[in-house]
């Protein structure tokens, strides 16, 4: 393996500020702080093929941030975002029908009227449009490999991933030294369970006096149906079938603009059963007699996957570290019940980049911005996430009905008098302490697809357009490769060959009626990003890393 001495110095490049991830939040900030300072040095570093190739999204969202940031932005006739939401509808499902639950009763805050469908991805390329205008640099296909330090120990910028190393770790003739891009600051827009911001949490003990995070699983394709299947604006939550009463999670159907319809499924990982498949379970809430006679006689033409952060409140890490801060999903500000965190996202990107422009303008560098981690929890941000602070917790302690009872109740009382009967509720264990062992559980047995509405998952993963170049390290590392045979497997099943939406875990055996000589095989070829192997493998042997820059899925308009 080619040692970091043998190496050439990497060149660099020096700017005010460096952002890491070229989502809603890091786009955000980079717009917000040329807003506040056109003379800013701003660089956006993204591991996607293009802007917007890794954004997965549901997506209804709460134009209020873009409201904050760019108030014009519906008058763009190119603007991103279109399709209101005309109608919107809650379900608990059954096996053969659903139970449709009043808008009545449901807290304000759950209204989605005034809210808006379309893809996330899209709305990535458009506020990337709006920044290079602005003077932003932005890279695509340079993943953010590594964090660099002063001497000490603040964040001075990162360091994008070498390209042109082989499987072995050799360099090759197409090798390219990466880049330092070294800041004043750096924002860390990663996204959920992103890699450096794994290390930083560690690092700097940002979860120190914090509930562990949480997670979920959120799956989704779009759909090109039938004219008369279509009713542009609706918007459809449900939660029950096919899971049981135990098990998190839900469903929704979102009817945007051009006959298309998202269709997508979330599982919390903090689920008990090894023998679960997401992907599975959403094959099955595709067959519900609701669903599928929406999609029948359309076309399946965009798959992905993705983890959603769901700690909210009480698992959100502390923000800022010496020399840069975590933004966005990064920080873990997703409103579960809603289902939707780029609002937050945006609020996070402009708020911090306030925070940075006054140490800027003081001459500071490389210091700690403790007045952006001691302002969130009283901006819209904290107050969005104090008033749903239960609802998690609740669900993952008295199972869907009770939870959703009691959670609804619970946002209730908090948006009419600010308190909450329960206080702040604990989440417990982390999601990868949660699995039973085989013995202890009913194995679930899933219908085979039938190929006009259930798939499987290779040919998921061939419409998510991922792709990586074959030849290189693998970018899903085993802490001891010895685990999944000796461990996970007798007492779980081997549970990453399930929970992995994309078919990269397998386990082969040398005769497969005898189920001899077990081998354990990483397909990273097939690999969507989502990071649920890095948060669900129950030994926490899993240890996902960036791959070269550009590989992934590349997603279109998801």
């Amino acid at each position: 393996m080619a040692e970091a001495m043998d190496l050439p110095e990497r060149e660099g490049m020096d700017y005010d500020v460096v952002i890491v991830g070229a989502g809603p939040a890091g786009l955000s900030a980079a717009i917000r702080l040329k807003q506040l300072d056109e003379n800013c040095t701003v660089v956006v570093v993204e591991k996607g093929s293009e802007v917007g190739a890794h954004i997965l999204s549901g997506a209804v969202i709460d134009p209020a941030g873009l409201d904050q940031l760019l108030p014009d932005w519906r008058e763009d006739p190119d603007r991103p975002l279109k399709q209101a939401v005309t109608a919107d509808r809650f379900y608990f499902l059954g096996p053969a029908g659903a139970l449709r639950l009043p808008n009545f009763g449901m807290p304000k805050l759950m209204n989605n009227h005034g809210n808006f469908i379309g893809s996330l991805g899209n709305v990535t390329k458009w506020l990337a449009a709006r920044a290079e205008a602005m003077g932003v640099e932005i890279y695509p296909g340079f993943a953010a490999a590594e964090v660099l330090f002063d001497d000490q120990g603040a964040v001075t910028g990162v360091a994008t991933g070498d390209m042109g190393i082989d499987r072995n770790g050799e360099i090759t003739d197409r090798f390219t030294r990466g880049m330092e891009l070294r800041g004043k600051y750096t924002l860390f827009a990663e996204g959920a369970r992103g890699h450096l911001t794994k290390q930083l949490i560690r690092r700097f003990k940002l979860d120190d006096g914090r509930e562990p995070g949480k997670y979920g699983i959120g799956l989704k394709e779009i759909w090109q149906v039938k004219p008369e299947n279509h009713q542009a604006g609706l918007v459809q939550h449900s939660f029950g079938w096919p899971l049981d009463m135990k098990t998190g999670g839900g469903s929704f159907l979102y009817h945007a603009e051009d006959n298309l319809v998202y269709v997508g499924f979330v599982v919390h990982l903090n689920y008990e059963n090894p023998t679960l498949s997401p992907f599975d379970e959403f094959q099955r809430f595709k067959q519900h007699p609701m669903v599928r006679p929406v999609l029948e006689g359309g076309k399946r033409i965009s798959y992905g996957a993705r983890a959603i952060t769901e700690g909210g409140w009480q698992s959100v890490p502390k923000l800022s570290f010496p020399g840069g801060a975590l933004i966005g999903c990064a920080a873990g500000l997703v409103n579960v019940p809603r289902i939707k965190g780029s609002h937050n996202a945006v609020h996070s990107g402009m708020l911090a980049a306030e925070h940075l422009t006054e140490a800027l303008k003081a001459g500071r560098a490389h210091d700690e911005l403790a007045s952006y981690e001691a302002s969130w929890r009283s901006s819209a941000i904290g107050k969005d996430l104090w008033t749903v602070r239960n609802v998690k917790p609740l669900w993952s302690k008295f199972g869907t009905i009770g939870g959703v009872v009691l959670g609804g109740i619970d946002m209730w009382i908090n948006a009419i008098f600010g308190v909450s009967p329960f206080g702040t509720l604990k989440h417990g264990k982390a999601d990868f302490e949660t699995l039973k062992p085989l013995d202890q559980v009913k194995p679930i047995v899933y219908p085979k697809p039938d190929g006009v509405i259930s798939f499987d998952k290779l040919s998921s993963v061939f419409i998510s357009n991922t792709n990586h170049e074959e030849d290189q390290p693998v970018h899903l590392t085993l802490k001891d490769a010895s685990v999944p045979i000796a461990q996970n497997l007798p007492k779980y099943g081997e549970p990453a060959r399930l929970y992995c939406p994309a078919g990269v875990y397998e386990v082969v055996y040398a005769d497969p009626e005898a189920k001899t000589d077990p081998k354990f095989v990483i397909n990273a070829q097939n690999c969507v990003h989502c990071k649920t192997c890095d948060i669900k493998d129950p030994a926490q042997n899993i240890n996902w890393v960036t791959p070269e820059g550009g590989g992934g899925p590349n997603y279109p308009g998801m």
